[in-house]
């Protein structure tokens, strides 16, 4: 899996943290993060799919 590095405030990093761990919903980080890439990549295809942008991959 490729490896990658991003900047973001201590703000967002520290509400983060507080859902990595023994007592949170993700078992670290990584986890998270890409849970996060996930959810917002569904919602962004959830609004393109409104708007009929996404392609359909049956036509050529």
């Amino acid at each position: 899996m490729p490896k990658i590095s991003v900047e973001i405030p201590q703000e967002l990093l520290d509400d983060l943290d507080d859902h990595v761990g023994d007592d949170g919903k993700f078992v670290n980080r990584s986890d998270a993060i890409r849970s996060s890439i996930r959810k917002n990549l569904d919602i962004l295809d959830e609004i393109d799919e409104r708007h009929d942008r996404l392609e359909n991959e049956t036509q050529e």
